[in-house]
């Protein structure tokens, strides 16, 4: 080993010069993650339908001292998917990195879920992943380097008696996805991965941790005792957008505080 060694030790969190693309940015995930990649060097790109709740993870970039712009898109259209790649490849010239967080959950008994919902679901978790990948994905190929991590569950791994038919359905597809597209993709340099986190506090969580009996069953799951944090998976999809996860592709990573372990 050797200097040379040393600064690749360095610098294997080092995102500087990179861009990376965030839908769902107006979420506190999305915010987080945007903050985070910033602080490690990224020019950040937030996403959604709505402008002015994209302007909140803007100025938490731009607090951290990092840069980053807002720009309008809705991940379930592929020609709006397509006007924000070229957008930000006419603006940055290059394109890095792709973290997929938009999502939404709807939760009803199985027997009594509404279909229109189910589709949403489906339509905004799978198609709504598959989308900014395959077109992301066709660029990343293109320039044989590339990162992608996308949102899972533990809803995923294992059923839950809260109503998760839909999401927990939606979430074992990203799983596949993020598989499939990894096997695919790993011989032109592009690395898949997601983040499948337990249960944590946002807006789509609050009307469960806030009911102290749903909570409670939700929380009695998790060894550790407590819902997670949106830090707990920053520096997990920070991670596996850095260098030092370039040998990493295809896995799953549970962000879930020992939920999944037994």
């Amino acid at each position: 080993m050797d200097k040379q060694w040393d600064q690749r030790v360095k610098s294997l969190f080092d995102l500087t010069g990179q861009v990376a693309v965030i839908t769902g940015g107006a979420g506190s995930l999305g915010e987080g993650v945007a903050r985070g990649l910033a602080v490690h060097g990224a020019t950040v790109v937030v996403t959604g339908r709505t402008m002015e709740t994209l302007q909140k993870a803007v100025a938490q970039v731009e607090e951290a001292g990092g840069k980053a712009v807002a720009i309008t898109s809705d991940v379930t259209d592929e020609a709006s998917v397509q006007a924000l790649a070229d957008k930000v490849m006419t603006q940055f010239g290059r394109i890095d990195i792709l973290v997929n967080i938009a999502g939404i959950a709807r939760r009803h008994p199985a027997e009594k879920f509404p279909l229109d919902d189910f589709r949403k679901v489906i339509e905004a978790n799978v198609t709504g992943t598959f989308i900014p990948c395959k077109v992301f994905g066709e660029i990343f190929v293109r320039q044989k380097h590339g990162k992608i991590v996308n949102t899972s569950s533990v809803r995923a791994f294992a059923g839950h008696p809260g109503g998760y038919a839909a999401y927990g359905t939606s979430k074992g597809a990203v799983n596949l996805l993020t598989k499939q597209l990894a096997t695919e993709w790993a011989k032109h340099g592009v690395n898949v991965n997601a983040v499948a986190p337990t249960i944590f506090w946002t807006p789509l969580t609050q009307e469960v941790l806030e009911d102290e009996k749903l909570k409670k069953i939700f929380l009695d799951r998790i060894p550790m005792g407590r819902a997670a944090e949106v830090i707990d998976m920053v520096g997990t999809t920070v991670y596996l957008c850095a260098p030092a996860a370039d040998f990493i592709t295809g896995q799953v990573v549970y962000v879930d505080g020992g939920c999944t372990a037994g």
